[in-house]
């Protein structure tokens, strides 16, 4: 295969697997500049996966499920906030607490009402999200800007547009918005946001909400787009590799998006080079080390290898 198309085909999966890291991060963003630490993105992801799937297996309504994802994980969100928001609880152990509780009630309800060993029955295409095929603009062929339209801007469920455009939105909502000021003071100066008329609890609790919605159609990606079902666990760590990519973003929309790209990239590229020859006529690389890289490059950032970032200052309540 020639090397451009080569590239161009890495750089389509980069996108897919970017997707949910995408929307979860927003989610974070979202949650964070606002002042509260969402450590429960691993688990919203996982229980809204399981609701997409499970949803749609019993109704065949893709949208149906998509929507009963998007409604769960801003339940759990919903519950994060009561503990946090309302009561004043430690954010780092209600995330922690929310996580754990997906992870068993997802495994639990599975396996309860499906009996297929902690899986949801395996979708059929028409119970999976559409792919949408851009305009006839460019001729289908072998040259390389064929293969770019065709294989890299066409051809994606509507999630993945929908992520990009969701990524805009929050731009200009913090830009140009009065009420995207109010959610940034209330991750920076509540107490300035409060002596002029705002409702900290309440921006926070509309931050929180949303928040959880768009960490739904992170789920639902996994389940009903990128898969097509449910699997235990399926999310394995992808919740915290979005929170490294909040923090590589440095909470904002467009960083977000270019770290969620460079770690889809990675995993894609993990991907890619299983099994490869690189070290000479007998050297394969190891699967487990090209599949840590992804993780690695999360301790760099959380590590501050890449340089400062700076979390909004009343983040976990600190004033």
């Amino acid at each position: 295969m020639d090397v451009d198309i080569s590239w161009i085909l890495l750089l389509d999966a980069s996108w897919r697997l970017a997707t949910p890291l995408l929307f979860a991060a927003l989610a974070g963003m979202l949650s964070e500049r606002a002042g509260i630490i969402d450590i429960g993105l691993e688990g919203k992801m996982l229980v809204s996966a399981f609701a997409a799937a499970a949803w749609t297996s019993v109704s065949g309504s893709v949208w149906q499920g998509v929507l009963m994802a998007m409604l769960v994980s801003m339940g759990f969100s919903l519950l994060h906030g009561f503990a946090c928001i309302t009561h004043k609880g430690d954010q780092v152990v209600s995330g922690i607490a929310i996580n754990m509780l997906a992870l068993a009630l997802s495994s639990l309800l599975a396996q309860r009402l499906f009996a297929l060993g902690g899986m949801t029955p395996v979708l059929s295409s028409e119970q999976r999200l559409p792919t949408i095929t851009l305009p006839d603009w460019v001729a289908k062929d072998d040259s390389w800007w064929s293969h770019l339209y065709w294989d890299l801007l066409s051809g994606h469920n509507v999630l993945v547009y929908l992520a990009l455009f969701v990524v805009l939105l929050l731009s200009l909502f913090f830009r140009f918005s009065p009420y995207g000021n109010r959610v940034f003071a209330a991750g920076e100066n509540p107490k300035a946001l409060r002596r002029a008329g705002g409702a900290v609890d309440l921006t926070r609790y509309v931050a929180v909400l949303v928040g959880g919605a768009l960490c739904g159609l992170s789920g639902a990606f996994l389940s009903v787009g990128h898969g097509s079902g449910f699997v235990d666990n399926m999310t394995v760590g992808k919740g915290f590799i979005a929170l490294a990519a909040l923090i590589f973003g440095k909470w904002k929309p467009t960083g977000v998006l270019l770290s969620c790209l460079l770690f889809g990239f990675l995993e894609a590229l993990a991907i890619r080079l299983q099994g490869q020859n690189m070290f000479g006529s007998d050297g394969v690389v190891p699967i487990q080390l090209i599949e840590i890289l992804p993780y690695v490059l999360t301790v760099c950032v959380l590590a501050g290898f890449v340089g400062p970032s700076y979390a909004p200052k009343a983040l976990g309540g600190k004033r």
